[in-house]
């Protein structure tokens, strides 16, 4: 009887050490890893006024890839610098990384210098949301370089809003069609790189933004888009032929869900709205067009629902007019406190 307690005790004994230590190596688990490897190389397009001009590749792709992740996950870059200058990325609105080293800023990070390359690794510890990359000396980011990245919340962290039928980037910012090294010598006078050539989307311009087609609806669906201002000194205006645009995520954290029938994108601004395919089959067109500078600029690109033959109507959206009202609506914007994601703190969390 003795001997068949101990046995008993025993063999409870070990379940509960073996349950321990699963316990243990649970806990202890790291978060999923993202692994990409990225070389940076110089490229020729045309993409205003048929003017050909060196730009950044990352690829050979122009935007660059887009980093698409979760909450909390590593992100394990290895850039390989092919350029003749050095170079950095900065990850615009990441605000808790591994460590210094990996903020892409010069003082901080030192440059990776021609011909080698270093690897980047760091979290977007407890985000969730809409930013982007991009370089960050010798005025490069005025010619490529850049794309976005798109934080989702982990799995079982509820989301405002239903799961849309696509997720879609668009990346607008002012053009310049001048060298970059130009450009930073301009500067380093003391002198202005003058007026932006254009406006990009998704880097395109002029004609070759609306045909082909940028993006395809099917009509009663929902689509997400994610749009950033990668510009460097034009605040934007973005809206859409015949939608409303509902704002769900700014930066970073969820907003009220307001709707707006045009947005101001600020430089380095990102922000999320969900849209609702519920116009008659055709297309549209999405605008960007610069604010606060005399005789603006713009690009159209087209969204086409699916069987239509129809072009879009040649009533251009037009864009609002005066300061007051982009600080009026940059005051509308409200966070939506009883969402469950992580507000902007370096240390916060889901609460």
């Amino acid at each position: 009887m003795a001997a068949t307690t101990m046995r008993a005790t025993a063999a409870g004994g070990a379940l509960l050490l073996a349950l321990l230590l699963l316990s243990t190596n649970v806990a202890r688990a790291e978060d999923p890893y993202v692994f990409m490897e990225w070389h940076v190389t110089y490229g020729t397009k045309t993409l205003l006024g048929g003017v050909p001009q060196k730009v950044i590749l990352i690829n050979g792709e122009f935007p660059g890839p887009r980093i698409n992740c979760s909450s909390n996950n590593n992100i394990v870059i290895n850039v390989f610098n092919e350029l003749d200058q050095p170079l950095l990325f900065t990850w615009n609105g990441i605000q808790h990384r591994k460590n210094s080293w990996q903020d892409g800023v010069p003082g901080t990070n030192c440059p990776v210098v021609p011909g080698t390359n270093f690897t980047y690794h760091w979290q977007p510890k407890d985000q969730i949301g809409t930013f982007f990359y991009f370089p960050s000396i010798g005025m490069q980011r005025a010619v490529g370089g850049h794309g976005l990245i798109s934080v989702d919340s982990r799995l079982l962290i509820p989301v405002p809003f239903d799961p849309p039928a696509d997720d879609l980037q668009v990346l607008i910012g002012d053009w310049y069609t001048k060298d970059h090294a130009v450009m930073a010598k301009l500067l380093d006078t003391g002198k202005s790189p003058g007026r932006p050539a254009g406006v990009l989307i998704n880097g395109k311009g002029g004609p070759e933004a609306a045909n082909p087609p940028m993006f395809t609806f099917e009509a009663g669906k929902t689509y997400r888009l994610r749009i950033c201002n990668v510009g460097i000194k034009a605040s934007l205006n973005f809206r859409m032929q015949g939608h409303d645009m509902r704002l769900v995520e700014m930066d970073g954290s969820h907003t009220l869900q307001d709707s707006y029938d045009s947005l101001d994108v600020h430089v380095g601004h990102c922000l999320s709205v969900l849209v609702d395919a519920d116009q008659k089959p055709a297309d549209y067109l999405m605008v960007a067009s610069t604010r606060f500078i005399v005789n603006p600029s713009s690009v159209s690109a087209v969204i086409r629902y699916v069987g239509s033959n129809t072009p879009p109507a040649a009533n251009v959206p037009e864009p609002p007019a005066g300061w007051a009202w982009s600080i009026n609506q940059w005051r509308s914007f409200r966070w939506n406190l009883s969402a469950s994601a992580a507000r902007p703190n370096p240390q916060g969390s889901y609460h």
